[in-house]
């Protein structure tokens, strides 16, 4: 009689969370920010300019997104006022552009999908695909996110990164292992969370990953309004594995073009590296 009893609780236990998860809609905001690493081959290039250069691409670094969001489905975007053109920064004759991110994310957690609406050199593609697992390992440290306690998660992958070298004057990839953190609460029982992030027993609230830096500033839960969330519909569509070959074909042309530009009247090369050692 007793098991009997303890299994009704228990049932009536998880029926209850999955009314109430059933119910939740929000809207996310995030700020991004990301550690500028500016190392230079020139040594014409003083302290002053390098700082100023630093400081400029750490400003345009740093974007504002909306994550809206129900149980099943979330739309992940730049807010509008990012989206504007980016003015050329030059300093010391040095002319540096950092484009902005259009992508417009929607996953369905239930039916395991994506789409995401990007570019390239301002050509529109629609990724469709299933969604990628992340392996994430549940650690033991707890920390409040504003009002939020939130759990911490770590998951470590191999990454290839393109490093400029001037003795050779070419494009080599380094490989490094990546430990990418998460930080997501259990008030708020969904599994997404920024960008490619999701997959945790609660919304992500901050994100640490090489020298990007995801963190939630605002959460509105159940907006009076409600909210609203459709599938972005326009670009040739593509799957992940498809656009992945086409962006390094054109990312391995671009440095290519780089490299003939780089040089100088007198044949030497001027290098700016973005973070890496």
């Amino acid at each position: 009689m007793k098991t009997n009893k303890l299994l009704f609780i228990t049932l009536t236990f998880f029926f209850t969370i999955t009314l109430t998860a059933q119910k939740i809609q929000g809207i996310a905001t995030y700020k991004t920010d990301r550690k500028v690493d500016l190392k230079s081959d020139d040594s014409k290039m003083d302290d002053a300019m390098r700082e100023s250069i630093a400081a400029q691409l750490k400003k345009q670094f740093q974007r504002e997104y909306t994550l809206t969001f129900n149980t099943e489905e979330s739309l992940y975007i730049q807010e509008e006022e990012g989206l504007t053109a980016p003015s050329p920064m030059s300093s010391g004759g040095i002319t540096i552009t950092v484009s902005g991110n259009t992508d417009v994310l929607y996953r369905n957690t239930k039916e395991n999908r994506l789409v995401n609406q990007t570019e390239i050199m301002s050509k529109a593609f629609l990724i469709k695909d299933s969604l990628s697992a992340i392996d994430w390992k549940l650690e033991k440290e707890i920390k409040n996110i504003g009002e939020y306690t939130c759990f911490k998660a770590t998951y470590t992958r191999e990454v290839t990164e393109q490093t400029f070298d001037s003795a050779t004057n070419e494009m080599v990839e380094v490989k490094k292992d990546r430990v990418t953190t998460a930080w997501y609460t259990l008030d708020i029982p969904v599994q997404h969370g920024p960008a490619e992030f999701w997959g945790l027993p609660g919304l992500i609230l901050e994100i640490s990953d090489g020298d990007l830096t995801i963190l939630c500033s605002k959460i509105v839960l159940n907006p009076e309004k409600g909210i609203a969330i459709q599938e972005a519909d326009k670009g040739k569509v593509v799957t992940q594995e498809e656009f992945n070959a086409i962006q390094k074909k054109k990312t391995d042309e671009m440095m290519e073009q780089f490299q003939n530009s780089s040089r100088r009247n007198d044949g030497s090369t001027r290098v700016i590296r973005i973070g890496g050692s």
